[in-house]
């Protein structure tokens, strides 16, 4: 009898281990834990580019310290270490083993730039970490699919399309130049206009380069300049861009300026000053004025209640959205989360409303959520909607 009761007794404490065991399986899901979801980015904060690293980061935790307020998901607060990578790849890299290794992050969110994004493709991939909501509209990060890379923004290729499209088609123009940074980011837009191009059976007039963090234009300017280009297609940030039109237009150059969302518009629009009147840039996300639009107007709100001194911005209404769509990937896996379960969650989003005017969709080999462009001129300081491409005939 005593046999059978200590036989009993361990068969007992077996299922109970095995209970433990499984318990703690999950409770020690890399970067969750009953209280918090730890996330990880890496952007940049200062520097050339640290505008829109700083603006990408307000948004984000405009929406992210709201649901935190609010209880969190499932009772876990959301937590995002920020790491400064001054937009250079080998800190990216760094930052991104670091937050992988030592602080053990769920996933990855909110990344800035090409040239950056792109050099940690392969920790992703063969970490298998969730990387969501990259400040860039490269194609690398789209083609071929990737299945832990989220990208929320519609693609360089898209805006640089649309632009060609409307150039050819409804201005009949020809002569068409690119100004690019080169690296990454400048030969993916490059090679989007190209493709574009090529279906009307045109090429660039000229295609000119700048090193990336630097502001010397002067020779590309000329080269341009020489090839009588009718619209100057530009992929790079707001310094080289404002100093390329404003020198452009002092030498009597005085083509359609056409900038990529990328530039950081409301930067771009304030360093141009009067020389600003008139251009276009293409958006991945309306105007943050246009407050008629439920999310737009959400965005504001809690833009000015967590960070008061901070306008709304481009930039930030984009990081404000990827967490959006963060929040809502989490809430779907349930209270058991696991880095799989959150991809499965992501790819079931379908017409899912963040209040801009468009959906926003994924699927199984899908991870592009939104293909939206918006249109914007310079008029008076402001960038403001336009559809009508007649009106740059005059």
């Amino acid at each position: 009898m005593v046999k059978k009761i200590m036989m009993v007794i361990l068969f007992l404490s077996m299922i109970f281990e095995v209970g433990l065991y499984s318990a703690s399986v999950y409770s020690e899901e890399i970067g969750v834990s009953d209280e918090e979801i730890l996330i990880g980015s890496s952007l940049a904060l200062e520097g050339h580019a640290g505008y829109l690293g700083t603006q990408y980061r307000y948004g984000a935790l405009s929406y992210l310290n709201y649901i935190n307020d609010n209880g969190g998901v499932y009772g876990r607060k959301i937590r995002v270490i920020w790491y400064d990578d001054g937009y250079d790849p080998p800190r990216t890299i760094a930052n991104t083993n670091k937050l992988i290794d030592e602080d053990k992050v769920f996933c990855l969110f909110c990344y800035v730039g090409t040239p950056t994004s792109v050099k940690i493709i392969p920790i992703v991939e063969r970490r298998k970490v969730p990387l969501l909501g990259l400040f860039t509209g490269a194609n690398v990060l789209r083609e071929p699919f990737r299945k832990y890379i989220i990208n929320v923004r519609s693609s360089y290729y898209s805006e640089t399309g649309k632009v060609v499209h409307h150039a050819v088609e409804d201005l009949d123009l020809k002569k068409i130049a690119v100004f690019y940074q080169y690296d990454a980011y400048g030969i993916d837009g490059l090679k989007g206009t190209e493709i574009a191009l090529k279906r009307y059976g045109l090429s660039p007039v000229a295609a000119e380069s700048f090193i990336r963090g630097s502001t010397d234009i002067e020779g590309a300017l000329e080269n341009i300049r020489a090839s009588d280009a009718e619209i100057v297609i530009m992929i790079g940030t707001y310094a080289p861009c404002a100093k390329f039109i404003i020198e452009g237009k002092k030498r009597g150059f005085n083509p359609i300026y056409h900038n990529v969302s990328f530039v950081g518009p409301n930067k771009l629009v304030e360093m141009l000053g009067e020389y600003g009147e008139g251009e276009i840039i293409t958006q991945v996300v309306p105007p943050p004025c246009q407050t008629s639009l439920a999310g737009v107007e959400e965005y504001v709100g809690l833009l000015g209640h967590y960070f008061p001194e901070e306008s709304p911005d481009f930039v930030s209404l984009e990081g404000f959205i990827n967490a959006k769509v963060l929040v809502e990937g989490l809430r779907r896996c349930g209270r058991e989360l696991t880095r799989e379960k959150f991809i499965n969650a992501i790819e079931s989003i379908k017409d899912f409303d963040v209040g801009i005017g468009a959906d926003i969709n994924f699927g199984p080999g899908d991870h592009q959520g939104l293909d939206k462009i918006y249109t914007t001129r310079i008029h008076k300081g402001e960038l403001m909607l336009f559809n009508n491409w007649e009106i740059l005939k005059e």
